[in-house]
């Protein structure tokens, strides 16, 4: 009895031993568990942290490589587009240069040289006058020359633009006066004739610009064939510094700069009186020119004479062929 109560209470010894260590393994196993996840988790944010940082680090050094290849392409466009203006600019000086130099370049033409006889109607101005050609009054505008204005209403009297004028009506008063076309548009788009301009066999276009009174301009090719013999006489002028050369700037490629201070009117002269008529008027006489006029005895000829023409009143004043 007493072994048996012995062995009963040797299990129940057994068994609380293996009861209290199995509840010593519990607590361990609960605490290295919390130690475990504690250290875990500091590590994982540890971890999150240092890539975090290497994440904005790359982002940052990956915006600076993007500037810093934006701003080398902003500066290989800017150099392409000066480069590229640089060039588009030497193209238009290059074509403005051959331009200019195709307009000083006299045309070397086979083109008639004929020139064509012409009765004096008008003078205008210094290079325009007026002509009867082929039976119609026609306007004809000097062929390479200018000279100073005095009829432009959109423009004042011009130094020098009386004396050219006067010089111009000078010259065409003469016994043959012929004019010559060259190659190009007989007309301008106002419908002048466009024409080298002959005084008794001598260009009066060199002429003026010998003594200074027109420069050479309006170049249009192919009607240049006396360029090169009006630029010789232009520099004479030039040289000399005569009449509208005498003054520094005055003309120019562009023209003429400046304007007379007053212009001066001459006082006009009391018309003469009129004679009476030398024969009956009759609706069949003409005279081509003064030396018919002078040759059948009817010189000087006043308007309403028989005979009378306005190529024949060179100035205009109601009286023709008055020398």
């Amino acid at each position: 009895m007493n072994k048996k109560k012995g062995w009963l209470v040797g299990c129940l010894g057994c068994l609380g031993i293996i009861l209290l260590c199995g509840i010593s393994f519990a607590a361990c196993s609960v605490i290295f568990s919390g130690v475990s996840g504690s250290n875990t988790k500091v590590a994982d944010t540890k971890v999150t942290g240092d890539s975090d940082e290497q994440k904005k680090k790359e982002k940052d050094a990956q915006t600076e490589n993007q500037k810093a290849e934006q701003e080398e392409q902003e500066k290989a466009e800017a150099e392409a587009q000066a480069k590229k203006d640089e060039e588009a600019k030497k193209a238009a000086d290059e074509d403005k240069a051959k331009e200019e130099a195709e307009k000083k370049k006299a045309t070397k033409t086979a083109g008639t040289t004929d020139r064509i006889a012409v009765d004096l109607i008008q003078t205008v101005d210094g290079d325009t006058i007026k002509v009867m050609y082929n039976g119609k009054e026609e306007t004809v505008r000097y062929l390479l020359i200018d000279t100073p204005e005095t009829k432009d209403p959109n423009s004042c009297m011009q130094p020098f633009g009386q004396n050219a004028s006067d010089r111009n009506k000078q010259l065409v008063n003469s016994e043959k006066l012929e004019i010559e076309f060259d190659v190009g548009e007989r007309k301008d788009k106002y419908g002048r004739l466009l024409a080298y301009v002959y005084a008794d066999g001598k260009s009066v276009q060199e002429t003026l610009l010998k003594e200074g009174l027109a420069r050479v301009a309006y170049v249009y090719p192919p009607n240049t064939r006396y360029l090169d013999q009006f630029q010789s006489a232009e520099s004479s002028a030039k040289n000399n510094r005569t009449a509208i050369w005498s003054q520094s700037g005055y003309a120019s490629n562009n023209g003429f700069n400046g304007c007379v201070a007053e212009k001066k009117t001459e006082p006009k002269e009391k018309p003469k009186p009129k004679p009476e008529p030398k024969a009956p008027a009759s609706s069949n006489v003409y005279f081509k020119n003064c030396s018919a006029v002078k040759a059948a005895g009817a010189a000087p000829i006043h308007r309403g004479d028989p005979g009378y023409a306005k190529h024949l009143d060179r100035d205009g004043d109601g009286v023709g062929c008055e020398s």
